[in-house]
């Protein structure tokens, strides 16, 4: 007997979960199997203002992301930028969205220069 909330196994004759209060199963139902997904980086940046703030755009839009290194920075100075990754299938979309945003901190492909950091030609 197997209790279907948290999977403990039981004893036959015994009825219901200790834990959960809920009645045992025969059978566990079999787990869906994992999927892999993979991502890709966006951008990488050293400021908590700009993750937040990248967050909040990206959770408006449903797009799956994780930021690697998020609460490392806490600890120690900043010397290795977070990386904001999103599922490879979204990524353009994801770029697209943060195009025109103005970050402290970048080290990515997120825009094309300013017309007025170009050189001018000499």
């Amino acid at each position: 007997m197997f209790c279907p909330e948290c999977k403990a196994e039981y004893r036959e004759g015994i009825t219901a979960c200790s834990t959960c209060q809920v009645p045992l199963v025969e059978m566990l139902s079999p787990e869906p199997e994992q999927e892999f997904i993979e991502y890709e980086e966006v951008l990488r940046t050293y400021n908590p203002a700009d993750i937040a703030f990248v967050k909040s755009l990206l959770e408006g839009e449903n797009i799956m992301y994780f930021f690697q290194g998020e609460f490392f920075n806490q600890m120690e100075p900043p010397v290795i930028p977070v990386r904001l990754l999103v599922r490879k299938d979204q990524a353009e979309f994801a770029k697209e969205i943060l195009q025109g945003t103005q970050l402290a901190f970048m080290a990515v492909e997120k825009s094309e220069p300013a017309e007025e950091d170009e050189e001018a030609p000499e």
